[in-house]
């Protein structure tokens, strides 16, 4: 008979070969990755033993199933809560026991927490999310997209399948620099960003570290009725895990002030030179958050690369439009509750999420192991 049960450290190489078989087509599992996966759920600052990782264990024994889960403290009008943040959900051998992923989930929910949801719900995981009373938030669902350099963007697609596409980048780059060369800097275009933006205005860019971008964030944050309540050290352990992802390139902190010092922004983002950046977690003090994301383009775009993707807010999607920025649906950012108020601050553009306050900060997107 199976059973579902908190994650233990013995379980460990056993979600991790499952994760091998289910997202990274079989491979062999790294010992690297075995000792991150004991660090992320069992040892990181944060953890609270009552909102565990579960496991689904089949009728012999044996580690079928997972879900993965973080705690986040939260706090929502100066009321501290308790959020579960579900990452990735999987089961093996579905055909035998096609209900498993759904009791996982079920039983997830029906966790302590006060508030649970996940930013890369799968179209099936979003149905059975909806089905235990769960919301699809559609403003927090969307992944934003600008082109910098059409010709580099498009290889790097390409590349992203077939690797020796990227034999092409020199030509790629001087298609690039003369096509922008020739665009009106003062005219918006999907196709790309000219070669000389407009200026900014009075704000002013500067790079700054992971510590001092950790030092904004409460303060840039603080306009949301919801938002997260790190535990000590747990807000530092996710950026030193954010930095190391390889596989999207260097990371790049920025604060964005305005005349006098004062911040009204920051962003954090991954670059490779010719590469589409991927931006983490940009943040913006009230009525901002439009001019800091023309700052955070124009400095991606000094920087060689060829677009920016991103995961949006609804504050960041309103200042989006009109940007010639393109949106997708690539996964649902799901939220359950039973405090109905909680729900409603995600539904009324009051609750913070995403990013840093998310799953996508860890090194299983983007991180290397071997």
């Amino acid at each position: 008979m199976s059973d579902i049960r908190p994650l233990e450290a013995a379980d460990i190489p056993a979600v991790a070969g499952l994760f091998q078989k289910v997202f990274r087509n079989g491979k062999t599992t790294p010992p690297g990755f075995i000792d991150y996966l004991r660090q992320l759920y069992l040892e990181s600052p944060g953890c609270d033993p009552e909102i565990s990782p579960l496991v689904h264990v089949n009728g012999g024994g044996r580690v079928s199933g997972f879900v993965g889960v973080n705690a986040l403290p939260m706090t929502f009008n100066g009321r501290r809560l308790r959020a579960a943040i579900c990452g990735s959900l999987m089961v093996e051998g579905h055909e035998s026991d096609p209900l498993a992923g759904a009791r996982l989930l079920k039983a997830f929910l029906a966790g302590p927490q006060d508030l649970s949801f996940s930013e890369t719900a799968s179209e099936v995981s979003t149905q059975m999310w909806t089905k235990l009373r769960g919301i699809a938030l559609p403003q927090y669902s969307l992944e934003w997209i600008r082109v910098v350099r059409p010709s580099a963007f498009a290889l790097d697609l390409v590349a992203s399948r077939v690797r020796p596409a990227r034999l092409l980048s020199p030509l790629a780059r001087s298609v690039d620099h003369l096509y922008r060369s020739r665009m009106d800097r003062g005219r918006l275009r999907w196709s790309g960003l000219a070669e000389d933006p407009s200026a900014r205005g009075a704000l002013h860019v500067a790079d700054i570290d992971r510590h001092a971008f950790g030092a904004l964030f409460e303060r840039l944050t603080a306009q949301f009725a919801l938002r997260p309540d790190w535990a000590p050290g747990q807000l530092d352990h996710v950026l030193a895990d954010a930095v190391e992802k390889p596989e999207f390139g260097e990371p790049v902190f920025a604060a964005v002030t305005a005349r006098g010092g004062t911040p009204v922004g920051a962003f954090f983002y991954h670059v490779r030179a010719g590469g589409i950046a991927r931006v983490l977690q940009v943040l913006a003090a009230p009525g901002q958050a439009g001019p800091v994301v023309d700052c955070l383009i124009d400095h991606a775009a000094a920087r060689g690369v060829a677009g920016l993707r991103g995961r949006t807010q609804p504050a960041l999607l309103e200042a989006m439009l009109g940007r010639r920025i393109a949106f997708v649906h690539a996964a649902s950012t799901v939220v359950h509750s039973r405090d109905q108020e909680l729900v409603e601050a995600f539904r009324n553009a009051q609750g913070f999420m995403n990013g840093l306050a998310g799953e996508q900060w860890n090194r299983v997107f983007g991180g290397r192991f071997d």
